[in-house]
Parts: C-alpha cells; sequence; structure tokens
C-alpha cells in the first residue's frame, strides 16, 4: 500500500480552535468564541516562554559595536540572552571571545562603567525594553554575537498557522482544550488539564539538545 509521500501536517488557528473545543465536549458556534480562543491561544504562548527552553524560539543575533558603546538595545520580542561572545577580526582572521552573564547588582557595583577595553561581561536587563549592559565599554569596533530566546508569533489571522514546532501541536491542542476548558467546560477541566501537562513533559523531553555532554575529574594537586 501506497503512503502520502509528504511530512508536512499542520493545523490553521481555525482548525486547532475546533479540535480544541470539541475536546471540550462542544462545537464552536459563535464569533465571539473563536475570538475567546484565539486570546487563550496567546495567553497559553506566553505560559510556555515561562516554563523553559523552547529550542524554535533559540536564534542567534548580532550587533555592531562601536568605541564607547556600554549599553544595548536589545530587540523588544527577546525573551533572554542565553550566551554571547565578542567577535573581532585581526588581519582577516575572526576571532569568538565568550564574556560571562552577570547578575544586576554585580554590575551595579562596577565601579567605573565607562571603562573602556574588550567587553568581558554583560548584564541582561529583561525588561519591556530589553538592554544588554557591558563591561567593559567597547574600545573599538567589535560585534557582539549572541543567542537569544524569542517570542512566539501571536496567533494572528484565523488562517495562520501556528509559530510552534510539528512536534509540539498534540501538546498545543490538548493546551489550549484546557484554557477553553475554564470557561466553557469546567467539568473537564482536571482531566484536560492532567493531558496537556502530560503532552507537555513528553514533547519537552524531546526538545533538547542532543549534543554529548564529557565530564572531566580535575585531577590537579
Amino acid at each position: 500500500m501506497a503512503t502520502s509521500g509528504t511530512t508536512d501536517f499542520n493545523l490553521s488557528i481555525d482548525d486547532l480552535v475546533e479540535e480544541a473545543f470539541e475536546r471540550c465536549g462542544m462545537q464552536m458556534t459563535a464569533g465571539y468564541q473563536l475570538n475567546s480562543a484565539r486570546r487563550s491561544l496567546n495567553l497559553l504562548f506566553l505560559d510556555w516562554a515561562n516554563r523553559g527552553l523552547n529550542l524554535w524560539t533559540i536564534e542567534q543575533a548580532t550587533k555592531a559595536l562601536v568605541q564607547g558603546d556600554s549599553v544595548v538595545d536589545l530587540p523588544t520580542d527577546t525573551v533572554n540572552v542565553l550566551t554571547a561572545v565578542i567577535r573581532q577580526t585581526t588581519n582577516g582572521q575572526q576571532q569568538d571571545i565568550s564574556i560571562e552573564r552577570i547578575g544586576r547588582e554585580e554590575y551595579l557595583n562596577v565601579p567605573n562603567k565607562l571603562t573602556q577595553a574588550r567587553p568581558s561581561q554583560i548584564y541582561i536587563e529583561r525588561t519591556s525594553a530589553p538592554k544588554a549592559y557591558l563591561y567593559p565599554a567597547a574600545d573599538k569596533a567589535y560585534t557582539l554575537v549572541y543567542y537569544r530566546i524569542r517570542r512566539m508569533d501571536d496567533a494572528g489571522t484565523y488562517t495562520n498557522t501556528s509559530d510552534v514546532n510539528f512536534r509540539f501541536l498534540p501538546c498545543l491542542a490538548s493546551g489550549l482544550a484546557y484554557m477553553l476548558s475554564l470557561k466553557y467546560s469546567p467539568d473537564r477541566t482536571a482531566a484536560l488539564q492532567q493531558m496537556y501537562e502530560q503532552d507537555f513533559t513528553r514533547a519537552a523531553q524531546e526538545d533538547r539538545d542532543t549534543a554529548s555532554t564529557r565530564i572531566l575529574p580535575d585531577v590537579g594537586s
């Protein structure tokens, strides 16, 4: 027997909403319910940003630095910065030098934040307008290269597909069903919550970096 030969199954927002309502034991019959479901879906995306790393939302970004730069504006959809390096090019040779992530108090206690040299520390201010504070301030042109976690795209129009890796589609459907049950089917909330948490745990365990890790003992005196 022949197979489809395709591997691009996805759910549009309206199909996802319909699936979630069916799990609640009801059919969507009003435009208000569709708006309510889209609002719940956007809230669900924000909840996922609080639950940990989602690999498909991690991307590399760069920022050109000039002499004197000590504060860098990050994209407003930045959730957090994972790692960063300072990239410099000398005689055509590129070199990436890691920098240390420090906290707010450590940065505050730096006595002279305008000291200029190659930046070796970075503090990330996670506000609605996120910023990166570098110490020392750049003494010449460099490139800040960093991996950031970005926000997932909003649901948008109902014909869109969600900004979710295919492995998380079952979890997305069960999560939306759980959130809708809070408003429309409270008698199913406990069961749908349990299913959602199980689906999320299963997907999150697979959504990880599978590179090998080596641990070497310190045998120095």
